[in-house]
């Protein structure tokens, strides 16, 4: 099977959302049905063509609680993004 990409359009962005931790510092497992939010921040893994989009591939963002689009692809799980969602970039 060969490998899909996504190409966001004007000021969107596709990014791939983090994974949590699935342990607690004490070593207890923490099932994924314990956990109803998604993480909030994520990998920027391809951007629209739009001048007005701040961010470069591959920067660590946070965004958003609500924001984007859940898409699944590859078995992975990435968000599409509108610029003004994402709030900051982990530097």
């Amino acid at each position: 099977m060969e490998k899909k990409t996504v190409r966001p359009l004007g000021e969107n962005i596709l990014v791939k959302l983090a994974k949590e931790d699935t342990k607690t510092k004490s070593g207890l497992v923490i099932p994924e049905t314990a956990s109803t939010d998604r993480p909030q921040q994520g990998q920027v893994v391809a951007v629209g063509d739009s001048e007005k989009i701040k961010v470069k591939k591959n920067q660590t963002v946070i965004f958003a609680k609500y924001s984007g689009s859940e898409i699944l692809l590859d078995k992975e799980e990435y968000l599409i993004l509108k610029n003004e969602d994402v709030l900051a970039v982990i530097e």
